[in-house]
């Protein structure tokens, strides 16, 4: 299981780089981060190296800030491996509400991030169908 803060910004520009300039000053390593968008509010999901620091200090600053669980699971870069494991979770009934993917990892594999309404469930199916799950250490 990963942790991944939700932050609400207002859809203006230099809103996203407040939430990033505040933790660079927090010295939080920014892994993911996706950005979603409607007309008056965004929502930037992020994957970061401190996540309870990140929120302490995100909210002392004023901002709306979630922190949940997401899974992330290693896939090799290797045409169709993304439907394979979407199909492995929609034959056992997993939703997958999101989904986003991040590559700097040195030289790893890249991880794609979901969000679920089934944590438990969707993480042994795929470990049992030997798709690699990450935590935090893996990071």
């Amino acid at each position: 299981m990963l942790k991944q803060l939700s932050v609400f910004v207002e859809n203006k520009p230099g809103s996203l780089m407040e939430v990033t300039s505040r933790l660079t000053e927090a010295h939080v390593n920014i892994r993911a981060v996706a950005s979603f968008d409607t007309p008056e509010f965004g929502i930037l999901r992020l994957i970061v190296d401190k996540p309870a620091e990140a929120k302490g200090y995100l909210t002392e600053r004023g901002f709306v800030v979630r922190v949940s669980d997401v899974i992330g699971v290693e896939l090799e870069d290797k045409k169709g491996n993304l439907n394979q494991m979407l199909a492995i979770l929609a034959e056992n009934h997993i939703n997958v509400s999101y989904i986003y993917s991040f590559v700097i990892r040195e030289g790893r594999a890249p991880v794609l991030v979901f969000n679920t309404d089934d944590y438990q469930k969707a993480a042994s199916i795929l470990k049992s169908a030997n798709v690699k799950t990450v935590d935090e250490s893996d990071l």
